[in-house]
């Protein structure tokens, strides 16, 4: 079957809530996919910062592999003999003293605004129903309907109201405006240490220090989002970490599994999940032993291959790189370690054209807000791979 053919299969029987772009990936290994067709491309996205570890890991997949032929679902009526290995590695890794395992990152988000809520009215006393949580204009957790609640992307939630109450919003990157906003019922701030969809936007250094202070004084939750800029992403191992905070509660996904399976976490201090008391909340995947058993192999890549290290080296060298290109289309080249945002001029007529053309180089990325292209490989590749790729971006953002 040629692409197309792959193409007209979807288009016909699949609903129509993506925009790909037109290549059908047939297989991968590290930072490189390979069509139906035969083209070889380089991953510049790494599955919006799921496969970190790069694709198709053998350590990895080899966890998968064995921990299936075990056993790979018991539900969480039964224990079993990964997830408290799983609980251990992920605290010793993070500092965090308690987790709580989910498979999608919308599942996890979900699960720390419940824990909030119920910290606000049981630890904090606010009144029942009355507690408030404060987000961040242009953010992106997911398309649950409570997580479209507090979305500012008209198209996110076109159809979709009525909306869950509950939440404010305010703009991302000022401290004040977080502390104008809080009221005796605010009893969390959810932010993204750096917002990803919203375009790879990067705060002002010292909002996380500021606002993290500001939540300390109110006695309110800091709870840092960090399913996409976590886990080596950044160029550490939490965005956050580039300041000098240690948030109440942290939201993991995506690269925790290594791109093999979903597997999402909330990290916190004991008093937050601590809420939670059997029936409360809970997940017939979370926790499950296939899952454990690929998140503990997937965390061990990340860390004794020196990813993160890699992820700082490297994508530093990659942003500079790309700020240097000389191009009337670049308005600006912004992000930490390998999570890269260049942001085009509105007279460059938007990103999608450009994502198209890389693609015919054998270069995958995605626009992101209309106007961003994201790039994101995977932690693995290497530096010879990133010079290949900035000759093709270098001639496509001057050729144009």
């Amino acid at each position: 079957m040629s692409a197309k053919d792959f193409i007209n299969l979807e288009e016909q029987y699949g609903a129509h809530n993506y925009h790909p772009l037109d290549v059908v990936i047939e297989r991968a290994e590290g930072v490189w996919v390979h069509d139906v067709e035969g083209k070889k491309y380089l991953d510049c996205l790494a599955a919006y910062s799921a496969v970190n570890q790069g694709h198709c890991h053998p350590r990895i997949i080899n966890a998968l592999k064995t921990q299936a032929e075990k056993v790979t679902l018991t539900s969480r009526a039964f224990r079993n003999d990964q997830l408290p290995f799983f609980y251990k590695e992920l605290s010793e890794l993070t500092g965090y003293p308690m987790s709580l395992p989910m498979n999608s990152g919308a599942e996890a988000v979900e699960t720390a605004l419940k824990a909030a809520r119920k910290w606000g009215h049981k630890v904090k006393g606010v009144t029942e129903n009355k507690a408030e949580i404060i987000t961040c204009k242009n953010n992106f957790a997911g398309r649950t309907i409570s997580i479209i609640s507090f979305s500012t992307e008209e198209q996110y939630r076109d159809g979709f109201g009525p909306f869950t109450p509950g939440f404010k919003i305010v703009e991302y990157g000022n401290s004040q405006a977080l502390e104008a906003a809080i009221t005796e019922n605010t009893v969390a701030f959810i932010v993204e240490p750096i917002q990803g969809e919203g375009g790879v936007v990067v705060p002002p250094a010292g909002y996380l220090k500021a606002t993290y202070d500001i939540c300390k004084k109110n006695n309110i939750l800091f709870i840092a989002d960090e399913i996409q800029s976590g886990l080596g992403r950044s160029g550490k191992l939490f965005a956050f970490m580039y300041e000098d905070i240690v948030p109440d509660a942290v939201i993991i996904g995506k690269a925790l599994s290594g791109g093999c399976y979903p597997v999402s976490a909330v990290l916190s201090k004991k008093e937050v999940l601590g809420v939670f008391n059997p029936g409360d909340h809970g997940s017939t995947f979370g926790g499950n032993p296939l899952g454990a058993a690929i998140a503990r192999e997937s965390l061990k890549v990340l860390i004794e291959e020196k990813l993160i290290e890699k992820s700082f080296e490297l994508g530093n060298f990659f942003r500079e790189s790309l700020a240097a290109i000389p191009s009337k289309h670049v308005k600006e080249v912004r992000g930490k370690g390998m999570f890269i945002g260049v942001e085009l001029k509105p007279e460059a007529k938007g990103a999608r054209r450009f994502c198209e053309a890389l693609k015919e180089r054998g270069i995958l990325c995605k626009e992101t807000h209309e106007n961003v292209i994201r790039f994101a490989p995977p932690l693995v590749i290497k530096k010879e791979e990133i010079d290949w790729a900035l000759g093709h971006i270098s001639e496509v953002l001057t050729t144009l």
